[in-house]
């Protein structure tokens, strides 16, 4: 499996390692920018907690925070070519620590759900509903979302095109902030 296209762990224990990127014609990687805010944000908070990356793509996210001393951490992907790629990239860490499922995000993430049974951080990263088939991708994105037994949850964050206006509330989660570069924006739901 060629590919040369690469991004780094920022952080933590794995600082510096490299992690694979799948082809850009099947999954949008998470700009450094971004990924650096995300963590800022949460600092020290995700030590010792689960962490679950849905649409998880090359999982460099999830990576980053098993870097920085999450549990465990769980990988959603539905693209055979871009798992391939983030198992790839979980031999070249943790394994133990890291529970990667294949298939589609909302039909597998209940299977995720059974598997949590404390406090954990959700990242969701759906696809830019600009993609061909994707155009009820945030209502579905939202539907999982509303899922989430608040006692599993500490946090949710979604990245998404920052033109999509997020709803206030979501179930018991309420927006508390977004941040935008350009483009993407990450915002914030807790209970």
């Amino acid at each position: 499996m060629k590919n040369s296209l690469y991004t780094t762990i920022n952080s933590g224990k794995y600082k510096g390692k490299k992690i694979l990127l799948p082809s850009l014609t099947t999954t949008r990687s998470t700009k450094s920018i971004i990924k650096e805010s995300f963590f800022n944000t949460i600092q020290f908070e995700i030590i010792g907690k689960n962490f679950i990356e849905v649409f998880a793509g090359s999982g460099s996210i999830g990576l980053e925070a098993l870097s920085r001393g999450a549990k465990k951490v769980y990988f959603i992907e539905k693209d055979k070519e871009a798992y391939k790629i983030l198992l790839q990239n979980i031999k070249n860490f943790n394994e133990k620590d890291c529970i990667a499922v294949n298939g589609d995000s909302f039909v597998k993430f209940d299977n995720i759900l059974k598997f949590i049974n404390d406090k954990s951080y959700f990242y969701f990263d759906p696809p830019f509903h600009i993609r061909d088939g994707m155009d009820e991708i945030y209502e579905k994105t939202f539907e999982l979302i509303e899922k989430i037994p608040t006692n599993l949850c500490e946090m949710i964050a979604i990245e998404h095109i920052s033109s999509i206006k997020l709803p206030k509330k979501l179930s018991s989660y309420k927006l508390k902030k977004s941040r935008k570069f350009g483009k993407t924006t990450i915002s914030y739901f807790l209970e």
